[in-house]
């Protein structure tokens, strides 16, 4: 008798866990389905509640947040349990010229990149590691001695100025600006080194999305983050440049892809200055209308609540030419906590999928259409399934505009 009794409040226990369980995956799945943020085009905020229908979820009555005509929708899980505040905010339809055209990137950081420190042997064979907890791996070294230092030259020539005293280097790190001492040891062949790695400057091939009607671009879709440290690099300044593919490396399981092109760092192949390294996006100015290179449409953009689980196509140069190949969007994500994911596209084309398997690096930022509209950027591509990847809002991006 004690045996069932065990095993019943078992089976009670274990249906408990499963109602707890399902409660928090149809409360994450409403989440990412309702939008905390909403932009609507004016004139069609009575439409909203429409818009953001789901079972169990009822709306209240708005209440005013600005000036503006923003205001934050309450709504409630079965008219009882309070849920979230939706953010709406009427906004002026816009139109972009999408791209899709392969470009390369040239951009030096803000100050020199610490990538590690490391093991020295001195003139007497000792091993010294100077720079060992004292700076980091994502620091950035901005000045010397307090002469600043703005690329690995200017750090290589103040070097080769020391006696062996001590030095003071000033590192940003995060949001603050730091001074820390170091003492340089002498290397076996008398040159005296700080045991620190560092880089000054990035280059590769993207694909530009998009210039607006004030001649902002942007492109990638995502940020460039450094290979060594993962951390977002701090651009101090860079230049977008016309590119030439000269290869494909096609993308399979467990195996990116990726786009092999040549860029001429040459004056006239310039097409644009590069001004911000954001998570959302490469940004800055476009002057290169006139090259013929480069492939521009005017086109409406979407907001996020207009993409479809469907049809959409992506724009992108992978055989020297923009081409609209055919995809499909197969699952959206409203609220996702990385806005570089927010949608998955799935290639459909066959020449595509004949040429590149799929996504692969060098395409991201190729726009996404869908029903005549821009309504995203290629970001990322699925390690273990090429034919697919994520996206990011064509809203997002153009949120992350800054006064250029």
């Amino acid at each position: 008798m004690e045996r069932k009794r065990k095993y019943r409040h078992f089976l009670l226990w274990c249906l408990c866990l499963d109602l707890i369980a399902m409660g928090v995956m149809g409360y994450r799945y409403l989440d990412r389905k309702i939008p905390d943020e909403i932009q609507v085009e004016r004139g069609m905020e009575d439409h909203v509640e429409a818009m953001l229908a789901r079972s169990f979820v009822t709306f209240e009555e708005a209440v005013t947040v600005s000036g503006e005509g923003s205001y934050l929708l309450p709504c409630r899980l079965l008219g009882v349990v309070p849920f979230k505040n939706v953010k709406v905010i009427p906004a002026d339809s816009t139109s972009v010229y999408v791209s899709g055209s392969t470009v390369g990137l040239y951009m030096e950081t803000e100050g020199v990149l610490i990538i590690d420190t490391g093991v020295i042997t001195s003139e007497n064979g000792m091993t010294q590691e100077p720079a060992k907890n004292i700076v980091k791996s994502g620091d950035y070294i901005v000045a010397f001695n307090e002469q600043k230092v703005s690329t690995k030259q200017e750090l290589m020539e103040d070097l080769s100025l020391l006696d062996g005293g001590e030095v003071t280097l000033d590192v940003r790190r995060g949001d603050e600006t730091i001074p820390v001492s170091l003492t340089p040891v002498k290397d076996s062949e008398g040159n005296y080194k700080l045991g620190i790695w560092v880089r000054d400057d990035t280059q590769g091939i993207g694909t530009l999305t998009y210039v607006d009607s004030s001649g902002n671009f942007g492109a990638l879709g995502h940020g460039i983050s450094d290979v060594d440290t993962g951390e977002l690099l701090q651009i101090e300044d860079g230049d977008l440049y016309q590119a030439e593919i000269l290869g494909i490396q096609k993308g399979s399981k467990g195996s990116p892809g990726e786009l092999a092109g040549l860029i001429r760092y040459e004056p006239g192949r310039i097409i644009g200055k590069i001004v911000k390294n954001s998570k959302n996006g490469i940004y800055g100015n476009f002057d290169g209308g006139a090259v013929n290179s480069v492939s521009l449409k005017k086109m409406p953009v979407a907001y996020k609540q207009e993409l479809e689980i469907g049809p959409a196509t992506i724009l992108c140069s992978v055989e020297g030419a923009t081409r609209e190949y055919e995809a499909e969007i197969t699952k959206i994500d409203l609220n996702h906590e990385d806005s570089n994911k927010s949608f998955v596209i799935h290639v459909t084309d066959p020449e595509l999928l004949k040429t590149t398997g799929g996504i692969i690096q060098g395409m991201s930022g190729s726009p996404v259409v869908q029903n005549g509209r821009f309504v995203g950027a290629v970001t990322h591509v699925f390690v273990q399934d090429a034919t697919s990847g994520y996206g990011i809002f064509a809203e997002t991006m153009l949120e992350r505009v800054i006064d250029l």
